[in-house]
């Protein structure tokens, strides 16, 4: 599978960059990774803080036609899975974890979010870009997100991006060629993302458009709904957007 790199030293953002990009065939993963985004955005109208060149900001470009438009969380379950298995790599010590649907956490703090755009042709999914923020090397953060934290600030270091970059997208790549080759490897990419999960143990706080509410996390289901049991025993099942974890 062919990797191309494209570095940008600013751009608005990395997903509309890549929108408009043109591979040269649908075999080609294309990574477009940037120093700085003017508009770099997160889920919904949310902005991502990045000071310049301290993170690791990019988009994936991946064409999965073989999937069809049901199995679009699978794509983001195998990100998550690559980012929480690196981060893992250089936070031996730490609970790196995925809180639902696809942020991840270092502990209660975040550290990564992600932001997906899948097209579709007819049933199945044309191709998809994946957007990606981690916070590396930034010690300082000005916006009112309310926990985030960085690789520098827990390894008492500054790390270099381009390999972290590197180990993630060939992680993302692996899982999704043998995902290509055999449609049941869906399920070991289902079993880690769910093995990975923030509060996927005890009962924990939510909050939905009803009222505030302790439940356990169940489980996860294929199309990427929450389904979560609170302390009646009555199971909610949740959209994106639908729930939220109150911390």
């Amino acid at each position: 599978m062919k990797i191309d790199y494209q570095f940008l030293p600013e751009t608005d953002s990395t997903n509309r960059w890549l929108k408009d990009y043109e591979a040269a065939n649908v075999e080609e993963v294309v990574v477009c990774w940037t120093d700085y985004q003017t508009a770099g955005r997160g889920c919904g109208a949310n902005t991502w803080e990045s000071e310049r060149g301290k993170n690791l900001l990019f988009s994936v470009l991946v064409h999965p036609t073989f999937l069809d438009a049901g199995s679009q969380f699978v794509i983001s379950m195998m990100m998550a899975n690559a980012i929480c298995q690196q981060l893992s790599a250089l936070l031996p010590t730490e609970s790196i974890s995925v809180k639902w649907p696809n942020d991840i956490y270092v502990g209660d703090q975040k550290i990564c979010g992600i932001l997906i755009e899948n097209h579709l042709r007819g049933r199945n999914i044309a191709d998809s870009v994946l957007g990606v923020g981690v916070n590396v090397n930034q010690t300082a953060f000005v916006s009112d997100a309310p926990n985030p934290v960085s690789l520098a600030q827990l390894m008492g270091h500054e790390v270099e991006r381009l390999p972290l970059l590197e180990t993630i997208v060939e992680s993302f790549c692996k899982d999704l060629k043998q995902l290509e080759a055999n449609a049941s490897h869906v399920e070991a990419v289902r079993s880690n993302y769910l093995a990975r999960l923030y509060r996927r143990e005890g009962f924990h706080a939510y909050r939905d458009e009803q009222d505030d509410f302790e439940a356990e996390l169940m489980t996860v289901e294929t199309d990427g709904h929450l389904v979560l049991r609170d302390k009646e025993g009555k199971t909610r099942r949740y959209a994106f957007k639908e729930v939220q974890f109150v911390l």
